[in-house]
C-alpha cells in the first residue's frame, strides 16, 4: 500500500525558518535508509503558506485566498510518499524519524487510494 506521510507545520516552519545543518544531515540519513529499504517513492518540504493560495469551489464559482493561513497545526510543511506493507510498517518508520522541527511536532500518516479501490 502507498501512504502519504505528512509533516505538520509549526510556527517556525510557517515563519520560513529553515532546518539546521544537523537536522538536514539527520533527515538526509533517514531518507537514505528509506530509499535503501525500497520504502520512499517521493518526498519534499513545502514553503510557508504565505507563499501559497487556496481556491475554494462553490458550484461554478471560484474564490482565491492568498496565504498565509491560520490553524498552523493543521497545515503541511512537508510530505513523503511511501510504499509499505501496512499501516504498522509506516508507523514503525515514522517512529524512527528524527524530529522534523526544532520543537514539538506531529507527523500524520494517510493511506492513498489505489485504482483497485474504485473497481
Amino acid at each position: 500500500m502507498r501512504v502519504m506521510v505528512i509533516v505538520k507545520a509549526t510556527n517556525d516552519s510557517e515563519a520560513g525558518a529553515l532546518p539546521s545543518a544537523q537536522l538536514m544531515a539527520d533527515m538526509g540519513a533517514f531518507n537514505q535508509k528509506l530509499i535503501e529499504a525500497g520504502i520512499m517513492l517521493d518526498g519534499a518540504g513545502v514553503k510557508p503558506t504565505s507563499k501559497g493560495a487556496r481556491v475554494a469551489f462553490s458550484g461554478k464559482d471560484r474564490t482565491v485566498t492568498e496565504g498565509p493561513f491560520g490553524n498552523v497545526g493543521e497545515l503541511v510543511s512537508g510530505y513523503w510518499i511511501w510504499k509499505v506493507k501496512d499501516l504498522d510498517e509506516a508507523i514503525d518508520w515514522v517512529k524512527r524519524c528524527p524530529n522534523p522541527m526544532p520543537g514539538p511536532s506531529t507527523i500524520e500518516i494517510r493511506q492513498l487510494y489505489e485504482m483497485e479501490d474504485f473497481a
